[in-house]
């Protein structure tokens, strides 16, 4: 019989972490039913008949965001055989907070006290026997970055559930004498006064004291959710009920002279104070960490966004000008450059095979797909970096930091964590928003999510860095803050109008300990980007490099004919004209923009296939050169903002869909995302010729007047304010009060 155990804790608590070790390869993904929340599930390594099943990192289980009404929804209706519970030893306060949650729904848990080696070097101590005893849930010491106790901890949990699953009523009864505890005696007599008016529910009859004791707690902090769930709000009598526990609530309301929620948040905060006194002895309370001792520097008011500036500008200089250029370089003249071709050019002259299959496999998909994965080196070097910052715990600093900035520009910071995830691959960036509670600010952090370079658009920077800037090491960063820039202006502009004004989402986050990554996690976190790249480098790319190439080879009467001749030329010359004020006019650029909407990567295979990179490769040389001759350095640069700010692939875009749930919506996000991105580019290439000599033409009034428009948005225009009529309307009745 399968058994089910749920992994359940705080974000950053190294819940994920413990689902790898535990699973390896054996899981996979999906969205819960009916809900656009991400689901994880897997099987234990070695026992099969053991489902992991990994919900989302939450703070509570009241239904704040979406993560939290899934997972609670999955707990509470569900109920997998047991819990684990993974709490951050280092911070274990906040941590207990949902333990004592989970504690209440009747379910075995086990507490995982995971990063239990930062506690060790802190010289703190916990002491985890004396700590069950007091939960009255089993506690189990764990490092899952270092593979340390996460097994033990998922074999308690399967002795628990198996033993639950024979003795259940005996389990739950021997655990709610201690559960009790948790509130004062005046807060536990309204519950029963509660428990009693919804024991004849069915529901209540059905799960069990537990699930009966759970709802009146949550009945108390009149959970609307909770009421509807248990079925108390569809009828007469439901409606009856809810009044009577109003009464109790409002009465000891009044007698504590405080909200219910509150209540039972100090209940909660009063009984962890008092199991932590217990059980956990800390070496200098009031001793800085090494943690606090690097953030007083990295979140400094001042010295923060400099830091970051530096650190992303290092991070992109090493992966695109220093280390990663020197492997790109060598898979570009070395790899691609003369053995492929040559190998396979040879291998296809013994076979004796046809013209046009040899420029199909030369011309087309060597050519093509060799110049995308030419630039693979570049981007493991960037994954690499990035998954040591975010392993590291630096880049949580950078979402707090960012939350300051963000906040003036009307998003906050839990818009960077989209942003955070996009740098890897824009469709889980996009699906990252689904934390933000606000319609209007997830609307529009799924707008601008993709603005920030993806690792599928490192391939458009390191070619235009190496083509037209070479020894350049600002080409690079400054894609990346291009993209932040774009973010910004954005936020202030889309605030002002009607469809995303309100308040931004209030951002509480963790900020763990900092720690050095493992280089299995790093190298984990590599390979799977990398090979996620690889594998559309050989569908996606491979697909549409051969249709290019067709398109290049034939003309309307299906004659192989030159490049120049061909349909591809014919249409790209009329789609051209649209970007002649951005100064790349050429139907080269037009064509590989267009393919670029189908994947990223395409805009690089398609300068492979209609530079021919293979032919010129056999003489030695690259097809770099004839980009040179094709693009000024201004317009290569505008090129550049327009690729990596316009629509995103098709897979992001049918993310952007999936977020947005309306067609209308998601048009009006890729229409505005290559307005955008058409106004940079010719404000880039216009006043840059113009600052540079160019004379002044009618292009030049045109960006003037882009310029004019963006500042009177960002700096003049007046937010949106609601009549006072409709500002009542949509006002909590608190607010109104």
């Amino acid at each position: 019989m399968a058994i089910t155990i749920a992994l359940a804790g705080n974000p950053n608590s190294g819940k994920t972490t413990m689902f790898n070790e535990l699973t390896g390869s054996s899981q996979h993904t999906g969205n819960w039913p009916g809900v656009t929340v991400e689901k994880k599930e897997g099987r234990l390594k070695g026992r099969r008949e053991v489902i992991l099943q990994d919900l989302p990192g939450i703070y509570s289980l009241s239904p704040y965001s979406p993560e939290e009404i899934v997972s609670r929804s999955y707990l509470v209706n569900d109920r997998p055989d047991a819990i684990i519970n993974i709490v951050d030893a280092s911070n274990i306060e906040r941590n207990l907070y949902l333990t004592t949650q989970l504690l209440e729904l009747g379910i075995p848990v086990v507490v995982a006290l995971n990063m239990i080696d930062v506690v060790r070097k802190t010289g703190d101590e916990i002491d985890a026997k004396k700590l069950a005893g007091v939960l009255g849930c089993e506690v189990v010491e764990t490092c899952a970055l270092k593979g340390e106790g996460s097994v033990q901890a998922a074999e308690r949990a399967i002795a628990l559930a198996k033993n639950n699953l024979t003795n259940s009523a005996e389990a739950h009864t021997s655990s709610l004498s201690i559960r009790r505890t948790a509130f004062s005696s005046e807060v536990e007599t309204a519950r029963d006064s509660i428990s009693g008016l919804t024991s004849a529910l069915e529901k209540v009859k059905d799960k069990g004291e537990a699930y009966g004791r759970w709802l009146s707690i949550k009945l108390f902090e009149r959970d609307a959710e909770a009421a509807k769930d248990a079925g108390i709000t569809e009828s007469a009598e439901g409606k009856r009920v809810l009044a009577a526990i109003e009464n109790i609530t409002a009465s000891l309301e009044d007698a504590l002279d405080d909200d219910s929620e509150s209540i039972i948040t100090d209940g909660r905060y009063n009984y962890i104070a008092d199991v932590v006194r217990k059980t956990v002895k800390k070496k200098d309370a009031f001793a800085l960490t090494l943690s606090d001792r690097i953030d007083r520097v990295v979140t400094n008011r001042i010295l923060a966004l400099p830091i970051f500036a530096g650190v992303m500008f290092l991070v992109y200089f090493i992966a695109v000008s220093t280390v990663g250029a020197w492997g790109t370089d060598w898979v570009n003249e070395v790899l691609f450059g003369s053995l492929v071709p040559d190998g396979v050019a040879s291998g296809l002259e013994s076979l004796g095979t046809a013209d046009w299959l040899n420029g199909l496999i030369l011309d087309g998909i060597v050519a093509g797909v060799g110049a995308v994965l030419g630039f693979i080196p570049q981007m493991l070097v960037l994954f690499v970096l990035l998954a040591f910052l975010e392993d590291c715990g630096y880049m949580a600093r950078i979402a707090f930091i960012l939350d300051r900035v963000f906040r003036r520009f009307g998003l906050s910071g839990k818009s960077f964590i989209p942003i955070l995830v996009g740098t890897g691959c824009g469709v889980p960036g996009i699906m990252a928003s689904r934390t933000i509670e606000s319609d209007n600010d997830r609307r529009m952090t799924v707008m601008t999510t993709t603005f920030i370079p993806c690792g599928a658009k490192l391939p458009i920077i390191a070619l235009i860095a190496g083509a037209l800037f070479p020894g350049s090491m600002w080409v690079a960063p400054s894609a990346y803050f291009l993209g932040i820039f774009a973010i910004l202006v954005s936020g202030i502009m889309l605030k002002k109008l009607k469809r995303f004004s309100g308040k931004a989402t209030p951002f509480v986050m963790e900020l763990p300990a900092y720690h050095l990554p493992t280089a299995s996690g790093v190298l984990r976190t590599m390979l799977e980007r990398g090979l996620a790249f690889i594998r559309r480098a050989g569908t996606i790319v491979l697909a549409a490099t051969v249709l290019v190439w067709f398109l290049s080879s034939f003309d309307t009467s299906m004659h192989m004919v030159d490049t120049v001749d061909s349909m591809l030329a014919v249409i790209g010359d009329k789609i051209a004209v649209i970007f002649s004020p951005l100064g790349w006019g050429d139907w080269r650029a037009a064509v590989a923009t267009i393919t670029g909407l189908i994947a990223k990567e395409n805009v690089v295979g398609t300068f492979g296939v209609l530079y021919g990179f293979a032919e010129v490769a056999e003489d030695g040389a690259e097809y770099w050169p004839q980009l040179v001759a094709a693009f000024t350095p201004l317009a290569a640069y505008a090129f550049l903002a327009f690729n990596l700010l316009c629509a995103p692939c098709f897979a992001a875009i049918g993310a952007i869909h999936r977020e947005m749930m309306d067609v209308r919506w998601t048009l009006f996000a890729v229409g505005y995302q290559c307005g955008f991105a058409y106004v940079i580019s010719l404000i880039i290439f216009q006043l840059g010729r113009l600052f540079g000599g160019g004379g002044f033409t009618a292009g030049s009034a045109v960006a003037i007047v882009f310029v004019l428009a963006l500042i009177y948005m960002v700096g003049f225009k007046k937010p949106y304010a609601a009549p006072a009529a409709e500002r009542l309307t949509a006002a909590p009745a608190a607010d109104i009060a």
